[in-house]
């Protein structure tokens, strides 16, 4: 288990207690408003975004750097996209994928294709080849429109399926212009040229709520990601929630730099600011240097976050204007209990709304109460569709009872995180939405867990929670790991590093590394009789197969591959020795971005990159 998630209560601020009813109303408000939309309601993002539209037609949404446009000029731009999508051919039921970075453009066309019925499959901006390959033929996407930014990926990739791209131009980060003969460059002036007022409505006529909107991907324990739907019901049902979660109003401004193609960004913070009549100042990509600038400089009062941009703020050098900002409330999840703590210390008394879900989930955490290091709280057990089931790490399996039926975890125990599915023609609550692979779908659903016939979303992920209802995560499941926000696959990166010359094996899993989120990839690797493993090549190979948060941070040489009975290759063992040299005599590598290979291990390899030697993890 990961010890630092274990149980924590903040030594330098004292718990008060809070009554599982305050808890229980405030959870009861979030559950009204999650009902307001109904799954046959003949309501879709564009009606919302229309009317947001028309009730706050000059109050701005987007604020990109020195760029403020208002919720009318979005609509309006929008509705450029809109007509010259249609005019190309795109129709309600289709799906066109979109790969541009953090801009204003990539609102123009999402919402754009929104009002024609489209589904608008987010794309990675970071990957190429076999994973982008993978992207498009999963969605089935009729049409791309890539960002210039991003078409050097799509140029470099074999084998994508012969859909059209059609480009959007980006001033900041053009592209090569031999590149732009593998685009089409006209959709950008037809863009331009087409009229400023809404489509007709018809054209998404009969769309309910409960109709797929988005596609996207996840990553799960093995293989390549799979495509989550998204409904227009959940999407905005995720606004109307944190709304009165948040106690939202427009003046509140929303701060939007974690990638747009996650859940996370695409979803919560844009649905809520929708709903609130809110701005979103966007940022291609967090930076450290100018996270308070921009806080200070526009007025930010809310902040998605991952636990890794609190630790990246903390690092910074302490100013005496620490405390002097807009900030008011923060949401997202894996900040550490250390971290929770250091930084109400430093920054002042910022609510924290520390979650667990995931995009594809039919149930959820919040923690509404401040509760250092808790990602959430069931004060009333038939309050929710969230079970916690016992779960044995070592065989992979859920223990059952002498009927068959799994058991409930019970405080202080580790255990999987379910969903009761609820499908109910009126309900949309615990619906699980599933994948546009039937397969990927079905084998995240558990059925008979409590009674014959009913069934549960599997999560994969490991929680415990305490005597008052808290709960805390542990871990994932299986084989995929976090590292710089991102989940990472063990398999697509084996997969992909699998013909490196002379390879005989090679394993991937995730270690930990003290004060990091998550975990830092790690390769052991075999190499066949008489071949020497090459820290350059090894590393050339990493930058051209893999974006940078998959490639392994340690490279583990071993003299013989170490397996089970079998020949399952053993990652409990690996992972438990993590990147200690002393706990094993095998050659150990270390990433070096700067340098372009693989160093041996060593603490300067190790300080190059502002990780800590292993001692210091477990002293």
């Amino acid at each position: 288990m990961n010890d630092r998630m274990k149980l924590p209560v903040a030594a330098a601020q004292e718990y008060v207690p809070v009554a599982r009813e305050v808890t229980q109303a405030k959870l009861d408000r979030r559950a009204a408003a999650s009902a307001l939309i109904k799954p046959r309601d003949l309501y879709t993002i564009a009606d919302r975004l229309e009317e947001q539209a028309h009730r706050y037609a000059e109050r701005p949404l987007l604020i990109y750097g020195e760029q403020r446009f208002s919720y009318a000029e979005v609509d309006a731009r929008a509705n450029q996209v809109a007509h010259a999508a249609l005019a190309r051919g795109l129709k309600a039921g289709d799906v066109c994928a979109l790969a541009l970075e953090n801009r204003p453009e990539f609102f123009f066309a999402w919402f754009g294709l929104v009002k024609l019925g489209v589904v608008v499959a987010l794309i990675n901006t970071q990957i190429s080849g076999r994973p982008l390959v993978h992207a498009l033929e999963t969605t089935g996407a009729s049409a791309v429109l890539v960002g210039e930014e991003c078409l050097a990926n799509f140029v470099a990739s074999e084998g994508l399926p012969a859909v059209p791209l059609w480009l959007v131009p980006d001033e900041e980060k053009p592209a090569d212009r031999a590149l732009h003969e593998h685009a089409d460059c006209r959709f950008a002036m037809e863009v331009a040229q087409a009229p400023r007022l809404a489509v007709s409505r018809d054209l998404r006529a009969g769309l309910t709520a409960e109709t797929p909107t988005l596609l996207i991907f996840t990553s799960g324990t093995t293989g390549l990601p799979k495509a989550a739907r998204y409904s227009h019901m959940r999407w905005m049902s995720s606004g109307d929630v944190m709304v009165v979660t948040l106690d939202v109003t427009p003046d509140d401004v929303f701060y939007c730099c974690l990638p747009l193609y996650h859940g996370a960004a695409a979803t919560s913070v844009t649905s809520t600011a929708l709903k609130g009549g809110a701005a979103i100042v966007v940022r291609r990509r967090f930076s450290v240097r100018e996270f308070w600038n921009d806080v200070r400089n526009n007025g930010i009062t809310v902040c998605q976050y991952i636990g890794e941009i609190c630790r990246y703020l903390l690092n910074l050098p302490a100013d005496q204007r620490d405390r002097e900002h807009s900030l008011r409330a923060m949401l997202g999840a894996g900040l550490t209990p250390e971290s929770w703590q250091r930084w109400v210390e430093r920054f002042g008394a910022v609510q924290i709304f520390e979650g667990w879900g995931s995009t594809e989930s039919n149930a959820n955490l919040v923690n509404v109460d401040n509760r250092i290091g808790s990602c959430g709280r069931v004060p009333y057990w038939e309050k929710t569709n969230f079970r916690l089931v016992r779960f044995d790490v070592e065989s992979e399996s859920h223990p059952r009872d002498a009927n068959g039926f799994y058991l409930l975890c019970q405080p202080g125990e580790v255990g999987e995180a379910l969903g009761r599915i609820i499908s109910h023609p009126d309900i949309g609550g615990g619906r699980f939405e599933g994948y546009t692979s039937a397969e990927a779908t079905e084998k995240k659903i558990l059925r008979d867990v409590f009674e014959t016939g009913d069934s549960y979303w599997s999560s994969g992920d490991l929680l415990r929670y305490d005597e008052d209802g808290y709960f805390y995560f542990v871990d994932r499941i299986g084989d995929t790991f976090r590292w710089k926000s991102e989940n990472v696959s063990t398999l697509e990166v084996a997969d992909a590093l699998a013909d490196y010359p002379g390879l005989e094996l090679i394993n991937i899993y995730g270690v930990q590394v003290p004060g990091q989120e998550g975990r830092a990839g790690m390769a052991a690797v075999l190499m066949q009789e008489g071949r020497e493993f090459d820290p350059a090549g090894f590393y050339a190979l990493t930058e051209q197969r893999l974006p940078r948060y998959a490639a392994p941070v340690f490279v583990r040489v071993s003299p013989a591959a170490d397996l089970t009975s079998t020949f399952k290759l053993r990652k409990v063992d690996l992972q438990r020795q993590g990147y200690d040299p002393d706990a094993f005599a095998d050659p150990l590598y270390v990433r070096d971005d700067g340098a372009g290979t693989y160093r041996p291990y060593s603490a300067e390899a190790l300080a190059a990159i502002g990780l800590p030697p292993f001692g210091e993890a477990h002293g």
